[in-house]
């Protein structure tokens, strides 16, 4: 499976040039079964870099632009009356996509903002006491711009708390700059990308990242650093249950990645930014001393004894 990860990121880069870390972190959210949320300005290549894994693996795409003005319906579909067949019907909302990207999420109300708790959680949409499941595999990616920005509601903490990784692209470097310059000169290249992998191997990953190995010492750091998260008087809202779920997912999606079958301490150390930061809530004074979650949650990491033994 070593080799399809790679095909997988050689087509990625053909059409994203550069932070490879990023890709990768996209990548392992997808085969960890986990949702992952970018933030970040605008044009740096967030709805570039989500398009470009799904032309990759060859999914069922579909792009919901989130407006002020967007509705529940139109996100989780709706039962419309059909006057030959005189009864209602289910009329597909957007989300029946396998590979969803909820683009500027939150431009979107908190209503409509909420109406993918569901999907993302169980899989499933209800519509009028019916549930509907969803395609596999399924996976959301949504951008936002900064909450500083003109026109963006804030995200509601469950929901949040469900997109398992959350990351920042940034700007390029200079010479990948130019090359996204040279790329894109005459067509956007995503529309010549062709599928690296069959549907079947998708799955194949997806269900192999479940059986990478756990050591019990791997699972009480976890545990360590979950409980300096809620002891520390930096957190008004330490990390969930949840988000040690999904840190514990994906580092094994990550040891796949990175061509193994068991976690070493090293993914844990790497995810748990991009896992935790974006689930904790500061304290008011952090808040007024200007701190962020990402420092708060690696000085946590770096508090914690890290296991030996396992390379």
């Amino acid at each position: 499976m070593g080799g399809t990860i790679q095909t997988i990121e050689a087509a990625i880069a053909k059409v994203f040039v550069g932070k490879k870390q990023v890709i990768r972190l996209l990548l392992t959210g997808f085969i960890s079964g986990l949702h992952v949320l970018i933030e970040d300005v605008p044009g740096v290549g967030k709805t570039t870099l989500a398009r470009s894994l799904s032309a990759s693996l060859g999914l069922d795409f579909s792009r919901i632009q989130f407006t002020p003005d967007l509705l529940p319906g139109d996100i989780v579909g709706m039962n419309v009356w059909n006057q030959v067949r005189n009864e209602f019907i289910f009329k597909e909302g957007a989300i029946m996509h396998q590979f969803v990207l909820a683009d500027e999420i939150n431009r979107a109300s908190p209503r409509t903002q909420s109406s993918l708790l569901e999907a993302m959680q169980e899989e499933s949409v209800t519509v009028d006491g019916t549930t509907h499941g969803l395609p596999n595999p399924f996976f959301v990616v949504a951008t936002q711009n900064p909450s500083s920005f003109t026109g963006s509601f804030h995200l509601p903490e469950g929901e949040i708390d469900r997109f398992g990784i959350s990351f920042s692209i940034g700007y390029p470097e200079e010479n990948d700059e130019g090359a996204i310059l040279a790329r894109f000169q005459v067509d956007d290249p995503i529309e010549a990308l062709e599928p690296a992998t069959e549907q079947g191997e998708v799955l194949e990953l997806r269900a192999l990242v479940r059986k990478v190995h756990v050591e019990d010492s791997i699972r009480d750091f976890i545990i360590s650093i979950m409980r300096k998260t809620r002891e520390s008087s930096h957190l008004h809202l330490g990390a969930s249950p949840r988000g040690s779920q999904h840190l514990q997912r994906a580092a094994q999606g990550r040891a796949l990645v990175e061509g193994r079958n068991f976690v070493i301490p090293e993914d844990v150390i790497e995810l748990a930014v991009p896992v935790l930061a974006h689930r904790v809530i500061l304290s008011a004074e952090s808040k007024m001393q200007g701190r962020k979650p990402s420092n708060i949650v690696q000085r946590i990491v770096k508090q914690c004894a890290v296991p030996v033994g396992i390379e």
